[in-house]
């Protein structure tokens, strides 16, 4: 899909706030409402606009503790990686997970209240899969995060 420049603001602007009212999001990208909402929705269907979610506030839900867990297996199978999968959509702390390149096989982000918490989510991640080693390190402090993406490299 070619998104255009008011594609581009109109999504830079919905990833600051996709609650804002329609006619507030066309006048910032100088559109009246009804060519704006068709993009909207346009943006919808080709799948660039993918879900609008409530960002929640980590520390008042009492989930301000961030762990970067890398995991290596000496295990590759599709069968291993589904059971691991299925341990890892089964731990709800677990808010990220990715398959890497390099040294390390897999990197999670998982949030939890505390180091007991974690422990627990440790506990849980070790017992079910065949796992050759899991390294932890703790965020001591939140310097950037976002869920904006950059538009810049948008066709």
């Amino acid at each position: 899909m070619k998104l255009d420049s008011k594609d581009k603001l109109i999504l830079e602007e919905l990833q600051k706030n996709a609650e804002q009212q329609i006619s507030e999001l066309a006048a910032k990208v100088n559109l009246s409402t009804t060519p704006c909402w068709r993009r909207i929705q346009r943006l919808k269907e080709e799948g660039v606009i993918t879900r609008q979610v409530a960002l929640l506030d980590p520390h008042k839900i009492r989930v301000g503790v961030t762990v970067f867990v890398s995991v290596r297996t000496r295990h590759h199978s599709q069968d291993w990686f589904e059971t691991f999968r299925a341990t890892i959509d089964a731990i709800p702390e677990v808010v990220e997970f990715y398959r890497m390149s390099g040294d390390i096989d897999y990197l999670l982000r998982v949030v939890v209240p505390d180091i007991a918490a974690y422990d627990a989510v440790y506990k849980r991640l070790i017992r079910s899969d065949e796992l050759s080693d899991v390294s932890s390190s703790f965020a001591l402090e939140e310097i950037k995060f976002t869920t904006a993406l950059p538009l810049d490299y948008a066709d």
